[in-house]
């Protein structure tokens, strides 16, 4: 039977390198395609993941159960390093080196869905942090209202209207096809 998020964080916490192996396994995916999918940048993303993890190794005592999951409390610490990194990088070029790898078929299907997930991409890309962070943690991630309120810091009604306001944004944008270039 495979450990709880909480019981490796213990162990880990007690210097056990193998308990903090597996949550690094089991969390790091998550963690790194929130910070991507807010930067825009594979360098930036992989920073802030290996930021989050010595953030966890340093001050993982700070996680409370009744607050959230582990998994939240890592979302939170990769949260505040990606609007840190966002403030930083607000007037630099940052640069997307994410490989598609589409289906095979045609060269015409293949350049539609690169077309269609670049899109997408971009339209994520350009909304504000405020609804980026919650179409996100909510839509991508799957995160609930509950651990993105815990996540985001503000109550789960904000939570709602923020990813509804998200949502509205990126449907104009992608029904009316006004996605800036993604930078």
């Amino acid at each position: 039977m495979s450990e709880t998020d909480e019981t490796l964080l213990a162990q880990m916490l007690k210097g056990d390198e193998v308990a903090f192996t597996e949550l690094y396994g089991r969390r790091q995916g998550p963690v790194y395609r929130f910070a991507l999918h807010m930067t825009r940048s594979v360098p930036s993303a992989e920073d802030i993941t290996q930021d989050v993890f010595l953030a966890l190794i340093e001050s993982g005592r700070r996680f409370d159960a009744s607050r959230g999951t582990v998994l939240s409390f890592l979302f939170g610490i990769a949260r505040n390093h990606v609007l840190r990194r966002i403030e930083k990088d607000s007037r630099t070029e940052l640069v997307t080196e994410i490989d598609e790898h589409l289906s095979d078929g045609s060269l015409m299907e293949d350049l539609t869905k690169r077309e269609t997930i670049e899109h997408v991409r971009c339209a994520v890309a350009s909304l504000p942090p405020v609804y980026r962070e919650a179409v996100v943690l909510c839509d991508l991630e799957d995160v609930s209202y509950e651990e993105a309120s815990i996540i985001l810091e503000c109550p789960v009604g904000t939570v709602r209207s923020r990813l509804s306001r998200g949502r509205l944004i990126l449907m104009d944008k992608l029904a009316r096809h006004v996605v800036r270039k993604c930078v």
